[in-house]
């Protein structure tokens, strides 16, 4: 044997890294279904889910109510015009609950990996898979799928329970109203988007509460504070998620000074979901634990 080397180690190999214990790399299927039990081991996930779920929910079947409830019979010739500029579809998720919907996706992905760092969980869990970015990918996948499936129901309870209450004063439109659908995917994925960028910030920084604060600058505040007026500016708003959101939804959206398109739109959102996975993945590595 070649002094230097143990059992065909190569020299220099760390002494925890894979295939130098002889035991057989983690498969990725292996992964996913480890962090899907890390997620839903903690108390709190359940809980975060339900209760995002009714406030957005109930925002919104709010709002329909508000509507119905005000709606008289003079209202009735206006109608076809209700319908017509599109409030129905821009009752089925409003702005007040897509607020909400944001600041929670972003917070929930911000807790699956802020709060393993803040616990210490993530330096047993890299000794045990020494490939950080396969288990980051695996984070990345679950957080995805469950945002997205979690979205998808939100939106769409959203959309036949405010039509439903609307249809009570025949206002209320159809799923294959033209611009429906449209509305409900880009609201729900605008949950794993939010959601993403959360755990992208928060495998950079490491800490739930600078990581929260992050989050909610870069999916609200740089929204709000950045005017659509002005070309610099413009380009950076339609570079964001929630303006895209808006472009997709809301009526009117694109009558700005400087429009933009629906496929614009969709292309920011994934560019922010492909750019959060980049980041959470490859970031991993470049950092002591």
């Amino acid at each position: 044997m070649t002094s230097g080397t143990v059992s065909g180690t190569a020299p220099g190999a760390a002494p925890g890294a894979a295939g130098t214990t002889g035991e057989p790399a983690a498969r990725f299927r292996d992964l996913l279904a480890a962090e899907w039990l890390k997620l839903w081991s903690l108390r709190s996930t359940p809980w975060a889910y339900l209760v995002t779920a009714l406030a957005v929910i109930g925002f919104n079947v709010g709002q329909a109510y508000d509507t119905y409830r005000y709606w008289t019979d003079e209202s009735a010739g206006d109608a076809d015009k209700f319908i017509r500029d599109g409030i129905p579809l821009a009752e089925a998720f409003t702005s007040n609950a897509v607020v909400i919907h944001l600041l929670a996706a972003g917070a929930i992905g911000a807790a699956a990996v802020a709060g393993e760092y803040g616990t210490g969980l993530i330096r047993t869990t890299f000794a045990a898979v020494p490939d950080r970015r396969a288990v980051m990918a695996a984070k990345a996948a679950v957080l995805a799928g469950v945002t997205t499936a979690f979205g998808a129901f939100v939106a769409l309870v959203s959309f036949f329970s405010t039509q439903a209450i609307l249809s009570g004063r025949d206002i209320g439109v159809s799923l294959d109203h033209p611009g429906a659908v449209r509305v409900v995917v880009a609201s729900a994925l605008l949950t794993p988007v939010a959601a993403l960028v959360g755990m992208a910030l928060g495998t950079l920084l490491r800490h739930m509460g600078s990581t929260l604060v992050a989050t909610v600058a870069a999916l609200l505040v740089l929204p709000m504070v950045i005017s659509p007026d002005r070309y610099w500016s413009a380009l950076i708003a339609h570079s964001l998620p929630y303006p895209a959101w808006r472009r997709l939804t809301e009526p009117g959206a694109h009558f700005e000074a400087y429009p933009w398109s629906e496929g614009g739109a969709w292309t920011v959102y994934a560019l922010w979901a492909l750019a959060a996975v980049a980041v959470t993945v490859f970031s991993v590595n470049r950092r002591d634990q």
